[in-house]
């Protein structure tokens, strides 16, 4: 509780840390932050032209009962993966880059993870407005779209939990970057992003058992559930989310209290 406190003093730094982050991001560029729109809208016309138009993954027909776009079915879980890879990478390079301030001044070293996961929010943030606006304009909306904010909040704490236990874990052994880098890689594919978990269920119980033990895929179920689908999910789905998102923040922030009065002098 102490620690909490402590941060809660700090508010102003995290805001200030979040603001420079954002400021930096796009610095000397151009088009600034409409590249925060252009990198994901890229990303999904590639995946739609492989796996969509290529490869021919066919997505489920959408809540109004005639969509049948995979785009947009992508699009529902690029928005949750962005959002986790962006607060899990950028946990790492944030804390690593504050090594000057934190030599020079005292302040809560988490002030910097808290802050990346600021900036990787409003960046979800526009992401999810292009989301709900692209369903809108197919005439998919209901009032489902409402719980989607609350699954985002869930991801951003089970997000944040992971940030800050390998931010610490790379500040003592930089291979922690490396490793993660694969597992992510890994991980992108082991959740059913590009593909509906119809597909997995296909290959036999074993495979969707282990895939649907993974956090991620329930998220991003629960997501094209609630926008595309337009379905609110369901109970057990959600509970064990919250569950999941408690759990891993709690032990983040755990594994990060007990290193952190030593990180100054490691970074």
């Amino acid at each position: 509780m102490r620690s909490l406190t402590e941060l809660w003093s700090f508010r102003a730094l995290v805001l200030n840390l979040a603001s420079r982050e954002l400021r930096a991001k796009y610095k000397k560029s151009v088009l600034g932050w409409v590249w925060s729109l252009i990198n994901p809208l890229a990303i999904l016309l590639v995946y739609t032209l492989v796996f969509g138009v290529f490869l021919k993954i066919e997505p489920t027909v959408a809540g109004n009962g005639e969509l049948k776009s995979f785009g947009l079915f992508l699009f529902a879980a690029l928005v949750l993966w962005n959002f986790f890879n962006a607060i899990v990478t950028g946990s790492m390079a944030s804390l690593a880059g504050a090594g000057p301030l934190l030599r020079k001044v005292y302040f809560p070293p988490e002030c910097t993870v808290i802050a990346n996961v600021l900036a990787s929010a409003l960046q979800a943030g526009a992401e999810t407005v292009i989301l709900v606006a692209a369903f809108a304009v197919v005439s998919n909306v209901s009032w489902t779209f409402l719980l989607f904010p609350v699954l985002m909040v869930l991801l951003m704490l089970f997000a944040t939990g992971i940030g800050l236990a390998i931010s610490i874990g790379n500040i003592y052994y930089r291979d922690v970057s490396y490793l993660v880098g694969i597992a992510l890689n890994v991980l992108f594919y082991a959740t059913p992003i590009i593909y509906p978990f119809s597909l997995v269920e296909d290959y036999g119980d074993p495979t969707a058992s282990i895939l649907q033990l993974n956090p991620l895929t329930g998220f991003v179920q629960l997501a094209r559930d609630l926008v595309y689908g337009l379905e609110t999910g369901p109970a057990r789905q959600w509970a064990y989310l919250f569950i999941a998102s408690i759990v891993s923040l709690a032990l983040g922030w755990f594994v990060f209290q007990r290193r952190a009065a030593l990180v100054s002098e490691e970074v």
